[in-house]
C-alpha cells in the first residue's frame, strides 16, 4: 500500500454526468435531477433512481498508478426477492475499460412490498482500489454503479490530480426509463447508453430514470436548461406500466415536453424514441405487477393486469404509443428539421426477443444493451444519422 496518498476534494469539475452535487454529513451526493426539480416531486421511486448515479463517472487526468474512491453505497433489497448484486465501479484508462471493482458494506434498505413499509440500515463505508496504472499521464474515469446510490466520501492518489480538459466532444444528453438507466446490465459502462456514448464519441449525460420517464414537467425543464449538442428522449414503457394518464392527456403531454425542450435548444438535433419490443405491454395495457407466481419461487418477473379491450377507451400500450410518437414527431417535423423519430423495434424487436429474451419479461440483460446500443449508434451517429458531426 502506498505511504505517498495525495487526498483531493471531490468538487463538481472532477464529477461527469451529475447534474448537482449534495454535501452531506458524510461527503457529496451525486444528483442528476437539480435540487429545484427534486423540490416539485413528491415520488419515493424517482427520488431514489435519480440518485442512482447512472453515466456519472469520476474524471481526472493524472499520472497516479493507483487511485482510491471511498464510497458509502445504498442498497435496496426487496423482501422475497433475491438481492442483485452489489453495484460495480467500472475504471477507464484513456477510454479503455480497465478494472472493475465493487465495494462492501455500505447502508441497506429492506422494503417489504406486501406492507409497503422500508426498514433503513446504516454501514460503514466501502473502498474501491485501483493499482497498477501505466506511470505517464492519462485520463482515468471511474464510472459509479448506474443502480446503486452512491456517496462519495475520499478520493486519494499517488500522484496530483486535475480535472480532465475539454476534448471538444460533444454531449449527448439522453432522458429514458429503466431501460436507459441500465436495468439488468452488469456495469454502468455496459449500459445502452454508455456504449452508444463510447461509439459515438460523446459526453453523455444519462437522465434515464427507472420507473419513473413520465413526461414530467421538470425533467422537461431540467434538459432544457442542460447544455447540450445532441438530445433524445425514450418514451413510452413507463406510461404504460404505470398506467398514469390515457391517450387524451399523452399527446398534448408530449407536445408539452418536447415544446420546453425546445425553448432551451431550439435547433439542437432531437432525437424520439420509442420503447423496444416488450411482449407483456404491446397490445395489453397496464399496469404492470410482479408476477407473484414466479416470486413464489424466488424468480423476479413482471406481468400486464390491464385488458386490450380497454384500448377504446384511450389505456396505453406500447404499440398505440409507438403510431402516436410517429405521429405527432411528424406533424412537428414539418416544422422543425431537427427533429427525429427512431422506432424501438428498430433497435429490439419481436425476432431479437426469441434469440435474447428479457429475462423478467421488461428489462433486457447486457448482451440486449450492447445489441440496442449497436443498432442505435448505427441510427444515430453515422454520417446520414441525426446525430452526425465531427465526431461520426
Amino acid at each position: 500500500m502506498t505511504s505517498t496518498w495525495i487526498t483531493t476534494p471531490i468538487t463538481t469539475d472532477l464529477v461527469r454526468g451529475a447534474l448537482d452535487l449534495q454535501r452531506t454529513a458524510r461527503g457529496v451526493l451525486p444528483h442528476r435531477l437539480p435540487a429545484w426539480a427534486r423540490a416539485q416531486n413528491t415520488d419515493g421511486q424517482l427520488a431514489m433512481v435519480e440518485a442512482q448515479p447512472a453515466g456519472v463517472r469520476v474524471a481526472l487526468r493524472t499520472r497516479a498508478t493507483a487511485v482510491e474512491l471511498d464510497t458509502l453505497p445504498t442498497r435496496h433489497v426487496y423482501q422475497g426477492v433475491p438481492a442483485r448484486p452489489g453495484g460495480v465501479h467500472d475504471l477507464l484508462v484513456d477510454g479503455h475499460l480497465t478494472d472493475q471493482a465493487s465495494v462492501t458494506g455500505g447502508d441497506t434498505v429492506i422494503i417489504d412490498m406486501t406492507t409497503g413499509t422500508a426498514e433503513h440500515r446504516p454501514g460503514p463505508p466501502g473502498t474501491v482500489r485501483f493499482t497498477g496504472l501505466p506511470d505517464r499521464v492519462k485520463d482515468v474515469e471511474i464510472w459509479l454503479p448506474h443502480h446503486e446510490t452512491t456517496e462519495l466520501v475520499a478520493l486519494r492518489t499517488d500522484a496530483p490530480v486535475a480535472p480532465v480538459p475539454d476534448r471538444g466532444r460533444r454531449v449527448w444528453l439522453h432522458h429514458g426509463s429503466p431501460i436507459s438507466q441500465g436495468s439488468n446490465a452488469t456495469s454502468p459502462t455496459a449500459t445502452w447508453p454508455a456504449v452508444a456514448a463510447s461509439v459515438g464519441g460523446v459526453d453523455l449525460v444519462n437522465l434515464g430514470f427507472g420507473g419513473s420517464a413520465l413526461l414530467d414537467p421538470f425533467t422537461a425543464r431540467t434538459m432544457r436548461d442542460t447544455p447540450a449538442d445532441l438530445i433524445s428522449v425514450e418514451i413510452g414503457i413507463n406510461l404504460v406500466n404505470s398506467d398514469v394518464m390515457r391517450l387524451r392527456a399523452f399527446t398534448p403531454a408530449v407536445h408539452g415536453f418536447l415544446d420546453t425542450i425546445r425553448d432551451g435548444h431550439p435547433t439542437t438535433p432531437l432525437l424520439v424514441v420509442s420503447s423496444i419490443h416488450c411482449p407483456i405491454h404491446e397490445d395489453t395495457p397496464g399496469p404492470g405487477s410482479f408476477d407473484l407466481a414466479a416470486l413464489s419461487a424466488g424468480q423476479v418477473r413482471f406481468r400486464a393486469t390491464g385488458d386490450p379491450a380497454e384500448r377504446a377507451s384511450g389505456k396505453l400500450t406500447l404499440g398505440v404509443i409507438r403510431d402516436e410518437l410517429a405521429r405527432i414527431t411528424a406533424q412537428r417535423a414539418s416544422d422543425d428539421p431537427n427533429l427525429h423519430y427512431l422506432d424501438g423495434l428498430d433497435l429490439y424487436g419481436e425476432a431479437d426477443y426469441a434469440e435474447l429474451p428479457l429475462p423478467d419479461e421488461l428489462h433486457p440483460d447486457t448482451a440486449t444493451h450492447r445489441r440496442i446500443a449497436e443498432r442505435f449508434a448505427k441510427r444515430a451517429f453515422t454520417p446520414d444519422g441525426p446525430f452526425a458531426g465531427r465526431d461520426s
